[in-house]
């Protein structure tokens, strides 16, 4: 009888601890959506692959708070330290970011003035020209017209920029997914002194007239 309840007892344990084994080495279910947007929680060095909208910040080196690398950018092209441009008609201010070219334009005219987004182009950093998106554009506006914003006169308008085709798929059509506009995993070395560009098409008193910018990675440090 002893050894019956030795030998149920043995079986017991071997099972017990079978199925604990199984459970240690089983690997986790998680769940890898291509929209994901942020690391998993607690993994604060993987800067974001893609990113909703594009959220601007005053801090002096702009970037992703996990990013690898920091970027420091210059105006090429009107040549500006501090990225602005203005003449007769309009006044510009700039702040390119890893996630999208920041822009603040100001109409110093009293009339209206328009941006004409499908004259509009964006060169990006690997040398593709295209369609430029902005705030409001989203992943079905690729193939179709986007209107034109309006600035009235004497007034301001921010908006950021990147090229279209960084565009993704959302299951929301209201939210706005996009690649950024440059790297902050170990792939940003490879950016250092690459340029890219916005041509801004703005109708002023019926003609269109077209604004050049051009910037250029200055420095790819790691953080």
């Amino acid at each position: 009888m002893r050894f019956f309840h030795a030998a149920k007892a043995a079986i017991l344990i071997s099972c017990v601890a079978w199925l604990v084994g199984c459970s240690a080495s089983s690997p986790s279910v998680i769940s890898s959506s291509p929209h994901e947007i942020a690391p998993q929680k607690g993994d604060a060095s993987i800067p974001p692959a893609i990113v909703s909208g594009a959220a601007d910040s005053v801090a002096p080196r702009p970037g992703s708070p996990g990013a690898l690398y920091r970027y420091r950018f210059r105006q090429v092209a009107p040549s500006s330290d501090r990225f602005t441009f203005q003449d007769r008609e309009l006044s510009f201010y700039f702040r390119p970011t890893p996630a999208a070219l920041f822009m603040q334009v100001e109409n110093r005219q009293d009339r209206p003035t328009w941006i004409d987004w499908e004259r509009s182009t964006f060169e990006g950093p690997l040398g593709h020209s295209g369609k430029v998106a902005h705030a409001t554009t989203r992943f079905a506006d690729r193939f179709r017209a986007q209107p034109n914003t309006q600035i009235p006169g004497l007034q301001r308008y921010s908006d950021y920029l990147f090229p279209i085709e960084y565009l993704v798929e959302s299951q929301n059509p209201d939210e706005q997914l996009h690649r950024p506009l440059l790297p902050e995993d170990h792939a940003a070395p490879q950016y250092q002194d690459r340029q890219f560009a916005v041509n801004l098409t703005f109708v002023i008193e019926g003609q269109p007239r077209v604004y050049s910018f051009r910037y250029e990675v200055a420095s790819v440090l790691p953080r």
